[in-house]
């Protein structure tokens, strides 16, 4: 199968599991809401009754936008204009490649993203593998015996992208972009540099992600319970089906970047309120089950093609698990 039949292969698959698309969502949904009524108290209290809080429900105001930032601490200091639309998206990009950490609270509730997707992710990756309902005592149970595999699994992940953005990142761009660019008189030239280092940059965490996403597939598809090995066959299965591995995930980005263009068209901006407003807020939702889509897609894909390289299209080596009688069960009990 190629990386073309595994994209669309990995469509059926996310189509054929609507329930796994709706817990996904109501995870997301349930751990971003304490941020925003928390956002919400901060605004109202600034705000009160005052005519700046009838302006701002309208329209900009920017005045009193400089006022709320100036004082703001903790959470408050997210809300600029960057959260409006689109600039959101742009925002998250240039975190990403400029290594802008988050604050607390906001690390707080990606750490409890991160952990609920370690857990939910056997579960989604075994369903996606056998390609038929596990009713909800298999899927937990999947998500159970896997956990503390993909926990292991993403230690060793964290230090490999802390070891990018703490040593690579500082190197390139405090460095070597310093280095290159010191006698540059042309501003554009500059650019270009910079560009190019974005690239290699975002090529190491591609790189970096593919194997760790190859790496989760066949510890879920062959049940393998070395993680290290898991990581080295990942790797192997990487490096000797590269371009169906590339292709596939060039498909899938520019699944992604249809999405988000398409976001960029619809993104509504300040100053709506009424009816307008929660339109506003419902293409904002569907915009996030858009993106959580194309991010199970990427899963399902994934499994796809290992599947139809090394195995077959509905082959997982382990017997379907049943909560609370996996093995995840002994290891909470102890």
């Amino acid at each position: 199968m190629g990386s073309s039949s595994s994209w669309r292969n990995g469509w059926k698959r996310v189509v054929a599991a609507p329930a796994i698309v709706a817990g996904v969502f109501a995870m997301t949904f349930l751990l971003a809401l304490p941020l925003a009524l928390t956002l919400r108290g901060m605004l109202a209290a600034h705000l009160g009754s005052s005519v700046a809080g009838e302006t701002a429900a309208t329209g900009v105001n920017y005045d009193w936008w400089q006022e709320f930032t100036a004082q703001a601490s903790g959470l408050g200091t997210t809300f600029t204009p960057s959260v409006i639309g689109f600039a959101m998206v742009l925002d998250n990009v240039s975190s990403v490649l400029d290594a802008r950490g988050s604050i607390l609270p906001i690390a707080s509730a990606l750490g409890l993203y991160l952990g609920g997707w370690a857990f939910l992710c056997g579960g989604i990756l075994d369903r996606y593998a056998r390609q038929r309902p596990l009713r909800v005592f298999g899927f937990f149970g999947a998500s159970g015996v896997y956990f503390f595999r993909f926990l292991r699994l993403a230690v060793i992940a964290g230090l490999a992208y802390w070891w990018l953005f703490a040593y690579v990142h500082p190197w390139l761009f405090d460095e070597q972009f310093v280095n290159l660019t010191r006698n540059m008189s042309v501003e554009r030239t500059a650019i270009v540099v910079r560009l190019l280092f974005y690239m290699l940059f975002g090529a190491l965490l591609l790189a970096t992600n593919l194997v760790v996403d190859y790496a989760k597939v066949r510890i879920v598809v062959e049940d393998r319970r070395s993680v290290l090995g898991a990581l080295v066959a990942a790797l192997r299965f990487v490096r000797n089906h590269s371009r169906r591995v590339v292709a596939l995930y060039a498909l899938n980005s520019l699944t992604f970047l249809a999405v988000v263009a398409a976001w960029a068209l619809v993104a509504p901006g300040a100053g709506s309120s009424g009816p307008a407003m929660w339109l506003a807020f419902l293409l904002s939702q569907l915009y996030v089950v858009a993106r959580l889509l194309v991010k199970l897609q990427f899963i399902a894909s994934s499994v796809a093609l290992f599947q139809a390289n090394l195995a077959h299209a509905s082959y997982v080596a382990a017997p379907v698990p049943a909560w609370p009688e996996s093995p995840a069960a002994e290891a909470i009990g102890r």
